[in-house]
């Protein structure tokens, strides 16, 4: 009843999530549907102001601008189109000020499409570490490498999706579906990524929650006959409380970057929703950097630079159409008046502060491979097949990271039962290991095009999110090298269906078996064994669940692996007394092999905590994939109709036991928790922002001469399907690609969307992440935490808060630390309590509040086992 009312408040205070009304191209398919969730709009579009620590790199910007032509503002603005140069995504560059073309390159767990680049473990898979300290190592490891590639931007850390549905398909790419532990991964991660000298890139922005039906054309392909992306349509309360969150924190962090997302958010286009990029993001959030379009996520030109996208990627309407909203059109837009020159300078503005703020200059060293081949010569602008020259370098840039990826790898397996000290292994006698998991891609790590298949081991899931392995180290190579180095009897079965090869060798007597068993998922133009991207259920893949049942029926001590992309149901076979232990390895990457082997035999004492619930059966989440268009040939609607209650929020608030809880994991050895003490700080109370910002600054004067537009013939050869600014024609409405164009924007943008004076501030806003009185320590909570075991261990305790209404969610993590705790040593775990930690999102006042209810801290090792709680006073 809670969810419903909370909506309906939300509606009627004009509170829900809001967008610009939609493109009059879109207007029509949409006039009879009266019940679909709209947004208010915002705008003009909130201008770079160089607050918080942007203000060294603000000021070198709006120097640089000030110098740059109108052209050369809008070449930065737009790609040059797919396969235009050798990134996945690349600006035009400005040469006559030696500004060099920027380099936009995924991936989240490595460089993508290269050679000699390391493979990281997954962003899942570090969220399980519960430790900052890694979350920033691997960042500014993952940056060094795009840095030593000649990349200007990571496109990563992922916040969206954050995992509402346990079954989507990106969900390992992005860190956990709780709002805390993601935001500090992707700030920490972020951080590391920038102190490397690379922008980060934070994406998919906003309510980007599953991959079916996010691009109509990519689901026309798979059979489904939609004109639109689906719409994730997200009450106010629910995107400021939960999926705003997370990219809160990366703003707050400094990122340089936001990627908008494919699906549109309450029917606006999340690339065009001025109340998602004008009001939330760059009003109520002081976002300084900018916003870069998905690729091929642009539905309009002037409309999108209004409601606040600064870039388009990769620059083209759709990959290889030689068209594109703006780069001609964008000059067409201002020379007729329907984008401001202060907008334009405004996205250049904003490109350039997070270009200088990461500590780039003029003088960086040029790309040194290409995406589309890793031949050594070729064409530098792949599609035109022009430009033949070396362009791949073949630079090796993993210095010692393999070590740290190990480590992450071993830190975030998680142990979820190990029954009897039946783990770590000591020499055992004979081993037995079971699964295509285990062992090795018969086409080779790299072999399916974007990891688009599931053979052999998962180091890593399919997409645009891949990277291409150095090597795979695999877990049959690893624990064979260690078994015969102890002197162990060791076989290995790696077909899943090899049934009596497999009873016949763990039949055997004093056999310890090992079952390897995975799930995969990725990115939705990828369909793999029938999963489009997203997962179609959470059983185990390749008969994984009747592998584990058949040798443990055999086999008395049987140990499970599991590799995937998220939870799985274990119901049939967890509680079997012959299954003696349970691991839950993730997506580990390169070291996959040497990390679990570290783990198995206890070189690395396990402490990582799983970043999600394990439900008894999919039901149990609540909030489901939408695998079924519901709404004719228009969007899919997807109603988050469960607020702020997903994962261990839903569990508790419906009062179903977990499998396994989030933050649950074991450990070699045994701690206790005691003492819980609390003291307050005495902040001042809680101000919002008042007052108005200056006007929007206008960096130099643009040409009125429509002549001076015109492509320079003869000055350089004109690039088939390349994106350029200039005109072919004085005729503005001619050089216009679309009849939009041709208009004024009194037709079709709305009021307020040119205005260039003075507005008012954000009342939730302030600074880079919102109000920074959000972060004041209201309150300081410690607790001792004892190794009560024989052996050196890691313990992570976790702060969570009940905020105390009837319509909050039983419990909230707030904080977590993780902690090295000698054999029967103390030691002291604090956390620290902001403003924001205890604060509801209020949807009249359009403001943060601390409710009247009483609040109460727990400490505890998982959100299920909290024994100690403390009154906040």
């Amino acid at each position: 009843m809670f969810l419903s009312y909370q909506l309906a408040v939300a509606l009627l205070t004009g509170a829900v999530c809001a967008s610009p009304s939609p493109a009059p191209r879109a207007i029509y398919a949409r006039q009879n549907q009266s019940t679909l969730q709209t947004s208010p709009p915002f705008y003009p579009s909130p201008w770079a102001d160089g607050s918080g620590d942007w203000a060294d790199a603000y000021a070198k910007a709006k120097d640089f601008v000030s110098k740059m032509t109108l052209m050369e503002k809008i070449n930065i603005t737009t790609g040059v189109g797919w396969e235009g140069e050798q990134c996945v995504g690349q600006t035009g560059s400005v040469p006559r000020l030696g500004l060099r073309s920027m380099c936009m390159q995924d991936s989240p767990v490595g460089v993508r499409d290269t050679d000699y680049n390391s493979v990281f473990s997954s962003g899942q898979s570090v969220a399980a570490t519960f430790d900052r300290a890694l979350f920033y190592a691997r960042g500014l490891a993952m940056g060094q490498e795009h840095r030593g590639k000649g990349v200007t931007v990571q496109l990563g850390p992922v916040a969206g999706p954050i995992g509402r549905s346990p079954e989507g398909g990106r969900n390992w790419e992005g860190f956990s579906p709780d709002p805390v532990l993601s935001g500090i991964g992707l700030a920490e991660t972020t951080k590391g990524i920038q102190d490397a000298g690379v922008i980060a890139c934070a994406k998919h922005f906003i309510g980007n929650e599953q991959e079916h039906f996010r691009q109509a054309p990519e689901s026309q392909g798979f059979g489904f006959n939609i004109t639109d992306s689906y719409s994730s349509n997200i009450d106010d309360t629910t995107m400021h409380e939960l999926y705003l969150w997370p990219f809160a924190d990366a703003v707050r962090a400094g990122v340089g970057s936001i990627m908008c997302s494919y699906n549109q958010l309450n029917n606006s286009y999340a690339c065009q929703n001025s109340k998602l990029l004008n009001g939330l993001l760059k009003g109520e959030l002081g976002f300084q950097g900018w916003v870069m379009s998905d690729w091929a996520a642009q539905h309009s030109g002037t409309e999108s630079a209004a409601a606040g996208l600064d870039q388009t990627m990769p620059g083209d309407v759709t990959f290889n159409s030689a068209t594109s909203y703006w780069g001609t059109n964008l000059t067409v837009a201002v020379l007729n008046g329907t984008v401001p020159e202060w907008r334009v300078d405004d996205m250049a503005v904003r490109i350039l502060s997070a270009y200088f703020k990461v500590g780039r200059t003029l003088d960086e060293p040029e790309i040194n491979f290409s995406s589309w081949t890793l031949d050594t010569y070729g064409p530098v602008h792949y599609a035109a097949s022009q430009g033949y020259q070396q362009i791949n370098q073949h630079v090796d840039v993993r210095g010692e990271h393999a070590s740290l990826i190990r480590e992450i790898g071993a830190k975030s397996t998680v142990l979820l039962k190990n029954t009897n000290n039946t783990l770590p292994l000591s020499k055992p006698k004979f081993l037995a290991v079971i699964g295509e998991d285990a062992g090795p891609n018969l086409y080779g790590p790299n072999g399916c095009s974007d990891r688009g298949c599931d053979n052999g081991t998962l180091g890593m899931a399919w997409g645009s999110g891949s990277s291409n392995f150095p090597y795979l180290i695999t877990p049959d190579f690893a624990l064979s090298y260690q078994a015969i180095s102890d002197g162990t009897i060791y076989q290995s079965v790696l077909d899943n269906y090899a049934t009596s090869q497999i009873e016949a060798l763990v039949a055997q007597a004093d056999v310890t078996s090992i079952v390897f068993v995975n799930v995969d998922s990725g990115e939705g133009y990828i369909e793999v064994d029938g999963n489009i991207g997203d997962r179609n259920n959470l059983t185990l893949w390749n008969s994984g669940d009747d592998l584990i049942k058949n040798v443990s029926a055999l086999c008395s001590n049987t140990i499970v692996v599991i590799h995937s992309t998220g939870p799985v149901i274990v119901s049939e076979w967890y509680d079997s007394p012959n299954v003696t232990a349970i691991l839950w390895a993730g997506v580990p990457g390169q070291e996959s092999g040497n990390s679990i082997t570290d783990i198995l035999y206890g070189k690395v004492n396990p402490a990582a905590r799983t970043p999600f619930t394990w439900g008894a059966d999919s039901a149990s989440y609540g909030a489901d994939l939408l695998y079924t268009p519901n709404n004719g040939e228009g969007a899919p609607q997807i109603d988050f109709t469960e607020g702020v209650f997903i994962d261990y929020r839903a569990f508790d608030a419906k009062n179903i036991t977990p499998i396994y809880e989030f933050g649950f994991g074991l450990s070699y050895t045994t701690f206790e928790y005691s003492d819980i003490k609390i003291s307050g700080s005495g902040v001042t109370p809680y101000t919002p922002t008042t007052g108005t910002t200056s006007a929007a600054p206008v960096l130099g004067n643009y040409s009125t001469i429509i002549s001076d537009y015109l492509f320079p013939n003869g000055s350089f050869p004109r690039i088939w399907q390349y994106i350029y600014p200039y005109l072919n024609t004085t005729d503005l409405a001619a050089a216009a690609d679309e009849s939009d164009y041709g208009k004024t924007a009194a037709e079709y943008l709305p009021a307020g969307a040119l205005d260039g004076s003075a507005q008012p501030k954000v009342a939730a806003g302030g600074g880079p992440g919102g109000n920074p009185q959000l972060w004041d320590v209201l309150y300081t909570v410690t607790a001792t935490v004892t190794n009560t075991g024989s052996v050196d261990g890691e313990e992570v305790p976790q702060l969570y808060i009940s905020l105390g209404a009837p319509t909050d969610p039983v419990k909230v993590l707030r904080g977590f630390e993780r902690l090295s705790i000698g054999a029967g040593q103390s030691t002291t775990f604090t956390a620290d309590i902001t403003r924001r930690d205890i604060s509801n999102w209020d949807t009249v006042s359009q403001n943060w509040v601390i409710t009247n209810y009483t609040k109460t801290a727990y400490v505890g090792s998982s959100s299920r086992k909290l024994p100690l709680s403390i009154k906040l006073s």
